[in-house]
């Protein structure tokens, strides 16, 4: 198992945030080892305790351990780059949020916010436990609605590789050369005080 890079090297806070914060980024290289047991439970009890509106918790969390039998069914589902590396995590997960509130069946417009609030979590924890948690875009929502018996009340939001940080140098060449941490845009590209004047 290789040490993950020190964040702090490439990050610098305009502003003084909480460390871990900054040492959160989305590697690509894992190990190919396990998750232990209360490693994964930790993740998910860190996504467990996201705010969300009326205390909805509308996000659902389906995954699959490597060396198990769903393992290649969730691989599948990724695009030909993603499934490269994406091959050395130890878990792999697709998160979905239900579009509508469960007290009333009324619409819930901020069940994607809620869920990204929840993933959050799981990605702080995963970096406070020294884990590799990359979150994707790049899979296929039809195929994964129809593999994973996904309900048509549900959103299918992303899906999320994670395992133990492993050699930069097993990643194909393109991919090797991003694996650092990325800098951020300022706060004045991003917030105004007042009118949208972007």
């Amino acid at each position: 198992m290789s040490e993950l890079p020190d964040a702090l090297a490439f990050r610098k806070p305009d502003h003084p945030i909480e460390r871990l914060l900054l040492v959160r980024w989305s590697p690509r290289a894992m190990s190919g080892d396990p998750l232990a047991d209360q490693e994964l439970l930790s993740l998910l009890e860190a996504a467990r305790w996201a705010p969300s509106c009326f205390n909805e918790q509308e996000w659902r969390y389906l995954y699959a351990r490597r060396d198990t039998p769903g393992w290649e069914l969730f691989l599948d589902l990724l695009v030909p780059r993603n499934r490269a590396w994406c091959r050395q995590a130890a878990v792999l997960f697709v998160v979905l949020s239900k579009r509508t509130f469960t007290k009333n069946g009324e619409p819930n417009p901020v069940h994607s916010f809620d869920a990204g609030a929840s993933f959050e979590n799981l990605a702080l924890q995963g970096a406070a436990m020294g884990l590799v948690v990359h979150a994707m875009a790049g899979f296929d929502r039809a195929k994964a609605r129809n593999a994973l018996a996904i309900p048509d009340d549900y959103e299918t939001e992303a899906m999320i590789a994670v395992g133990h940080y492993g050699d930069p140098a097993d990643l194909p060449p393109e991919l090797r050369e991003r694996e650092r941490p990325s800098g951020r845009k300022s706060i004045a590209e991003f917030a105004r005080e007042g009118m949208f004047t972007f």
